[in-house]
């Protein structure tokens, strides 16, 4: 399907901004898809800031992130665990947990999964 224009947006003019406890989620819409930048910050975890929202033990949205700054610990529903930092990709399946290390905000741009982030559901 070829795309008839261009088309450009500004992560600081989001179509909409979520906010919850230590973090915010802006969205564009472009392209057909969803970009969402998180801005978290320190202090801030998946299961205490955002599980209550989602409702689900673990984060189920599947992300596919660059992450700009500071220094995020992931934990999988299998055990794994690893630190990721400013230049880094992640492409992260359903069933994780993930917090802030340190004293400084992480900013991640994330190509997927960002669509239903922090949204109420019904449980």
């Amino acid at each position: 399907m070829k795309q008839e224009s261009y088309e450009r947006k500004d992560l600081g003019a989001a179509d909409e901004v979520r906010t919850f406890e230590k973090g915010r989620l802006e969205l564009v819409n472009i392209g057909g898809g969803v970009v969402g930048r998180l801005v978290l910050e320190p202090g801030w975890r998946w299961s205490e800031h955002v599980k209550p929202l989602a409702g689900t033990e673990w984060c189920e949205a599947p992300h596919f992130q660059y992450h700009a700054t500071g220094t995020m610990h992931v934990i999988t529903s299998e055990g794994e665990e690893f630190d990721v930092g400013p230049g880094e990709i992640t492409s992260l399946p359903s069933g994780h947990d993930a917090y802030v290390v340190g004293n400084e905000p992480v900013v991640v741009v994330d190509f997927f999964g960002a669509s239903h982030y922090a949204q109420y559901t019904d449980h």
